[in-house]
């Protein structure tokens, strides 16, 4: 499929969900208490890796050089955000540990 066989519709339509997906997003995380973030960043975490399951498994079906490294960079950024956010809730847990010697 080249881009001269692209159907307008079906672009402006990709781009009307991105744009309100994005909307959404933010309007979500941005009500969502301080004390609530990292337990809900642990559970975006295990569902981001499944996403990346996923993007791995449409990356592998991928034919062209565009899609294969638009693919590849889902990927990339998909695991950077999942190690990412696991190393962040790693760290706010750490505050709530004791430590040796009896000192908090």
């Amino acid at each position: 499929m080249d881009a001269s066989t692209l159907d307008p519709f079906a672009l402006i339509t990709a781009f009307f969900i991105l744009v309100l997906a994005a909307f959404v997003g933010y309007e979500v995380v941005s009500k969502v208490p301080t004390m609530l973030h990292t337990p809900l960043m642990s559970g975006a975490n295990a569902v981001h890796g499944v996403i990346v399951v996923g993007a791995m498994l449409v990356a592998a079906t991928a034919e062209g050089p565009l899609r294969i490294v638009m693919a590849l960079l889902g990927v990339t950024l998909g695991t950077i955000n999942v190690v990412g956010g696991f190393v962040v809730t790693d760290r706010m847990l750490e505050m709530f540990r004791k430590r040796p010697g009896g000192k908090s």
